[in-house]
């Protein structure tokens, strides 16, 4: 560590910049949707087990997901 580290070196960052500034700590690599294990793959699974999940204690009737020409 650097011998001028102090308090002051910490930053505190506003809700979202941080997530902005290092996106994957949240959802893994970025990359450009032609891995399977690309951050947007990683968004769309944890939407849908959130869906069943829902759906699993009574909080809803149908889960419904459309693909259209590769967008979901």
């Amino acid at each position: 560590m650097s011998e001028n580290y102090t308090d002051d070196s910490v930053r505190t960052l506003d809700w979202k910049e941080h997530i902005r500034l290092r996106p994957g700590m949240y959802i893994g690599k970025l990359g450009d949707g032609t891995s399977h294990d690309d951050g947007i793959y990683v968004l769309l699974k944890e939407v849908i087990d959130n869906s069943i999940d829902e759906f699993v204690m009574g909080n809803g009737k149908t889960i419904e997901v459309t693909i259209d020409e590769n967008k979901v």
